[in-house]
């Protein structure tokens, strides 16, 4: 038997992405969006409303930084997604984060995520809230690839948000090998 839970955004695993941009002054600002993802192998999006001072910044700069929450940022990534920039505008530097400038786009990268994409803004529809970002770069910090020289999902890190319970997860370990496993079925 199943249970109808009607229109509602229950999706696994939901990324937890944290946002950068400069304001008109220059300093970084960061936001928390639930909702977002690759769009392309070169392109984001994200479901952001224009009244964040986030999107504002990021639509008069048209660039952005895009970070994947970890277990280790918890708390300050979870602040900038409950705190607005619009009525606290020390919002980052109370996060205790540090940025750099993107070597590649007009937008910060924040030290402490060590996984960011850096983006163009591609587009943006008011009304329905979507931005497109095309990926100009992705970097990534030393201590979170393996000896391979890729990325560690284990060393990374990452949360993912749960819709339903309003709560943070650490994403596990491995089960299975993608485009191999499946081959088992196939005649």
């Amino acid at each position: 038997m199943r249970k109808d839970f009607g229109v509602k955004p229950i999706l696994y695993p939901q990324p937890v992405l944290i946002v950068a941009t400069y304001d008109e002054a220059g300093v970084p600002d960061a936001m928390n969006a639930a909702w977002g993802g690759t769009a392309d192998e070169d392109k984001l999006f994200l479901c952001l409303s224009e009244g964040h001072k986030t999107v504002k910044n990021l639509l008069a700069r048209r660039a952005f930084t895009v970070s994947m929450a970890t277990e280790r940022q918890l708390v300050p990534c979870d602040y900038v997604g409950v705190v607005s920039a619009n009525d606290t505008p020390d919002k980052f530097a109370r996060t205790g984060w540090h940025a750099a400038k993107s070597a590649h786009v007009d937008a910060p990268v924040i030290e402490e995520l060590p996984l960011t994409f850096e983006c163009a803004l591609e587009s943006y529809d008011s009304e329905s809230c979507m931005l497109i970002g095309r990926v100009v770069n992705v970097s990534a910090d030393e201590s979170i690839l393996g000896e391979d020289g890729k990325v560690d999902p284990a060393k990374l890190a990452p949360i993912t948000f749960d819709p339903v319970h309003n709560a943070y997860l650490k994403l596990g370990e491995q089960v299975g090998r993608a485009f191999r496993d499946g081959l088992a079925l196939k005649k």
